[in-house]
């Protein structure tokens, strides 16, 4: 890669944190910013150290706020007999924008992985049993990937509740809404087929 100057590439290489781009993209981001928004960047420097600097986990739910209980743990709102587990706060945003869904959260951060040294301490998963004791949670929803270290994430926290008086339950997977099978990959079919529910028939 060619290098332009000690500030500029300062920036790109900052720039190449984020997920997704490379060199390339993060060079035309930069010269974009410099060349025709500097005012726009210097908004997002400042947005982005307010961010870094403010920005820490629900008490309750470990989401990310900047107040210490965020908007939907403090929303009396909420049914706290649910108890929604997800692996990050961009799977909290979806399942909200879906709509639907009453409850209350509870983020991992991540999953299950030996390898990269992620464990339940890690995931906040080792007081998980008492919370949902102390708060009264009736059901329990298991929203984790399903990628191998997803499911094992669920089934570990499935064993780690087994005690508790609460329902557990797994998000269902499988064909999306408006699918054709023949362009559906044989692993979402499988679990599709597993998660497959009754019908009711009309009378005859």
């Amino acid at each position: 890669m060619i290098r332009v100057s000690p500030l500029i590439d300062r920036l790109i290489d900052a720039l190449q944190m984020l997920p997704g781009v490379g060199p390339k993209w993060a060079t035309r981001m930069a010269l974009y910013v410099l060349q025709h928004n500097r005012e726009g960047g210097a908004a997002l420097a400042g947005a982005l150290s307010a961010a870094v600097a403010e920005v820490t986990r629900c008490r309750e739910c470990r989401t990310l706020c900047e107040t210490g209980l965020c908007a939907l743990c403090a929303n009396p709102k909420r049914d706290a007999r649910l108890l929604c587990i997800v692996e990050s706060p961009m799977d909290v945003i979806a399942i909200e924008q879906a709509g639907g869904y009453s409850g209350r959260y509870y983020v991992l951060h991540g999953r299950l992985s030996p390898i990269e040294g992620v464990g339940p301490v890690e995931l906040g998963l080792t007081d998980l049993a008492g919370r949902v004791r102390e708060r009264g949670v009736e059901e329990v929803i298991l929203a984790t990937n399903p990628t191998v270290e997803g499911e094992a994430t669920a089934h570990y926290i499935g064993e780690a509740l087994a005690e508790t008086p609460a329902r557990l339950s797994r998000i269902a997977h499988g064909v999306p809404l408006g699918g054709e099978l023949e362009y559906i990959d044989g692993g979402t079919i499988a679990h599709a087929l597993r998660g497959r529910r009754s019908v009711v028939r009309g009378p005859a």
